[in-house]
């Protein structure tokens, strides 16, 4: 993969586990979303995104402590939802101000990333997470701050990771060919999405799940990738 001029990596279950994210954040989100929205919910920003969930549930009215409800519903269903997504890394950056928590990384991936960078190549995140719960994700990681490694961020806001336009808008975001981009994920469904739009890709299939055949070169840790 001697072309290979920039990596884009998914977070959960290729950089960190996604035990950390199920256990971890999203039951920080749920226990501290409702004061975070009653004590914020004059806030612009908060008041943008409590009006774009209602408008995704298709409320035409709706009391705050309904669309409460209704983000802490989604919550439990892991929904996909751009504005949970951004309102969750509002209260998570609390958490992680507040030394709560920080952030997990598979051992090898730190040392890799570095190493990726000092080579030249660029470095992107794709996660469904918002940008700013990527940036503090590896901003208050088990290894410090790998921020500065990273040349720029994507979430849902680019589009959902299992539709092919998207990695199309990456790759022009990056300035660079598909083929010169490899995508990293744990989810076949994004890795189809990214080689029909020509990038190349690695599973990153963490233990204890068995290796598979499924198109993409399925690798155990960052250790065995050679862009």
């Amino acid at each position: 993969m001697s072309d290979i001029r920039a990596i884009l990596t998914d977070i959960e279950g290729t950089t960190s586990s996604i035990d950390f994210v199920k256990d971890v954040l999203f039951p920080y989100a749920r226990t501290h979303l409702p004061a975070y929205v009653e004590t914020h919910a004059d806030t612009p920003e908060v008041q943008h995104w409590l009006h774009e969930a209602a408008k995704e549930a298709g409320f035409v009215e709706a009391s705050r402590s309904e669309i409460i409800d209704l983000l802490v519903r989604w919550i439990d269903e892991d929904r996909k939802s751009t504005a949970l997504k951004a309102l969750q890394g509002m209260i998570w950056r609390e958490g992680y101000e507040s030394g709560a928590y920080v952030s997990h990384m598979y051992p090898e991936v730190a040392a890799r990333l570095r190493a990726w960078h000092e080579q030249g190549l660029a470095l992107y995140v794709y996660s469904s997470g918002s940008v700013p719960a990527q940036k503090l994700l590896f901003g208050y990681s088990e290894n410090g701050d790998l921020t500065p490694l990273f040349s720029g961020y994507f979430d849902t806001q680019t589009g959902h990771k299992r539709e092919v336009d998207s990695y199309h808008r990456i790759a022009e975001a990056i300035g660079l060919p598909p083929a010169q981009v490899l995508f990293l994920s744990d989810i076949r469904e994004e890795l189809d999405a990214a080689r029909a739009a020509g990038m190349r890709t690695t599973q990153l299939v963490r233990a204890p799940q068995p290796l598979s055949e499924n198109g993409h070169p399925a690798v155990a840790d960052f250790d065995a990738i050679a862009p």
